[in-house]
């Protein structure tokens, strides 16, 4: 019996793929448990629409992850925060503070794509990684600051 996955299978296959499987296995547990279609025709072009289209916004959202990180090209960021008369901040730079910034600036990059090389606690410049998409990555300076 050939299924087409709808979702990674770990030592079956990967989203899309068609397989072939025993009947039983196909049938009272892949397609019961929404994991697998039959492998008819109408449900082959289906698949094969469904991953042209996927390829399409993909490229899209890649284009303005490129983009985006080309208008931030010699971006340096300043973030006041408290600090000690050595230089040791109290507490430390978060991606959240780094975010906000960017938005205020105009950029919109959410905080859980704000990368450390390694965590502000002393005044100085540090260098953040910006994780715009899964092939598109951009640096930029965070020049931290007393207030």
């Amino acid at each position: 019996m050939e299924v087409i996955l709808k979702q990674d299978i770990q030592g079956l296959g990967y989203k899309n793929d068609i397989v072939k499987v025993r009947a039983g296995y196909g049938r009272n547990y892949l397609i019961p448990n929404g994991l697998a279609l039959i492998a008819n025709d109408s449900n082959k072009r289906l698949i094969e629409e469904n991953s042209r289209q996927m390829a399409h916004k993909a490229e899209k959202l890649k284009q303005d992850a490129v983009n985006l990180a080309e208008k931030m090209k010699d971006l340096t960021v300043e973030i006041r925060t408290k600090a000690g008369e050595s230089g040791k901040i109290f507490g430390a730079v978060t991606a959240l503070q780094v975010s906000e910034v960017l938005k205020q600036k105009g950029f919109e990059v959410d905080r859980k794509k704000v990368i450390f090389k390694e965590q502000p606690k002393q005044i100085g410049t540090y260098t953040v990684t910006l994780d715009l998409h899964k092939e598109v990555k951009h640096e930029i300076k965070v020049n931290v600051v007393s207030e």
